[in-house]
C-alpha cells in the first residue's frame, strides 16, 4: 500500500487529474485519474485500428442497428462523439464500446440477439460502458499495477504499452496483462443498459430473453472465475430483478416497434 500510495503521489501531484470520482449513473466511486480528453484519443485510435482490420457490414440492417444504437445514446444523454458500426464477422458473438462513445457489433450477435428490443440491450450494455467511463477506470488500474508506465505518456504508438491499453480498452487478448471489462462492470453495465432501453422506448424485457439465449449457446464457455462476464443464465435473473425499476422509464417513453433480425 505504501508503494502504491507513493505511486499515487507523485504521478498526480502538480496536475489536475481526479484519483477517485463518483460514476453519475450508479454512484459508485472509482479509481479514475486519467483525463476524457486522453481517453477519447485513445479510442478514436483502437477504434481506427478495429476499422482497419475488420469488414464493415453494409446495407439496411447494417443502417438499422446504427440507428438503434443512436437512439438509446440520446437516451443516455451523454454528449460523446458517438459512433457505431457493424462489423461483418459471423462467428463472433460479441459487441464492445471504446471510450469516447466508439461501438462496435459483430454480425454474429445478431441471430442472438433475435430482434430490435434484444439488440437494444446489447447497446444499451456498451452505452453504459462508454457513460460508466469503464474503459478509464481499467486503464487507471492497469497504470497501478505496472508502475513503470507513466499516465502522462501512454498511447497506442508506444509498442510496450500497447497491449496493456487495448486490454484494459477491452480488446485485447482475454488472458493477456490485464483482463478485459470485469464481473462487476459487466453487471454494472447490465443495469444502468436496461435504463436505457427502457428509456429509448424498447421493451426491458427483451434483456432477460436475449441472455436467456446467450446462455444456450454458452455450454462450451470456461468456469466464470476464468471469464470476465457473469454467467449468461445469472444474468438474465438479475436484470429479471431490475425490472421494476426501469418501469417507469419504459412506461414514458415513446415505443418502438421489435421486428426480428435475420442477417
Amino acid at each position: 500500500m505504501k508503494r502504491l500510495s507513493l505511486f499515487l503521489t507523485i504521478g498526480l501531484a502538480g496536475s489536475s487529474w481526479v484519483a477517485c470520482v463518483t460514476t453519475p449513473e450508479s454512484k459508485r466511486r472509482q479509481l479514475n485519474f486519467i483525463p476524457d480528453s486522453q481517453m477519447n484519443v485513445l479510442g478514436a485510435q483502437a477504434y481506427q485500428e478495429v476499422l482497419a482490420t475488420e469488414k464493415p457490414l453494409k446495407g439496411p440492417l447494417a443502417d438499422r442497428i446504427v440507428a438503434i444504437g443512436k437512439r438509446i445514446a440520446e437516451a443516455s444523454g451523454a454528449h460523446f462523439d458517438w459512433e457505431f458500426v457493424v462489423l461483418d464477422n459471423k462467428e463472433v458473438v460479441n459487441a464492445f464500446c471504446l471510450p469516447g462513445g466508439k461501438i462496435a457489433v459483430y454480425s454474429g450477435i445478431i441471430p442472438v440477439a433475435a430482434n430490435d428490443a434484444g439488440l437494444a440491450a446489447v447497446l444499451g450494455h456498451e452505452v453504459a460502458h462508454a457513460t460508466l467511463k469503464h474503459g478509464a477506470e481499467r486503464m487507471s488500474q492497469a497504470l497501478v499495477v505496472n508502475l513503470g508506465i507513466e499516465a502522462a505518456t501512454i498511447s497506442l504508438k508506444n509498442n510496450k504499452q500497447r497491449d496493456l491499453i487495448l486490454g484494459a480498452l477491452g480488446i485485447g487478448a482475454q488472458f493477456g496483462i490485464m483482463l478485459p471489462y470485469g464481473r462487476s462492470h459487466e453487471s454494472e453495465a447490465d443495469k444502468i443498459g436496461l435504463k436505457y432501453m427502457a428509456k429509448a422506448g424498447y421493451d426491458p424485457k427483451e434483456a432477460i430473453s436475449l441472455w436467456e439465449r446467450m446462455a444456450k449457446l454458452s455450454g462450451s464457455r470456461p468456469p466464470e472465475i476464468l471469464s470476465t462476464h457473469p454467467d449468461p443464465e445469472i444474468r438474465a435473473r438479475e436484470l429479471a430483478k431490475e425490472q421494476p425499476k426501469v418501469a417507469h422509464e419504459y412506461a414514458q417513453s415513446i415505443k418502438q416497434p421489435s421486428l426480428p433480425l435475420a442477417l
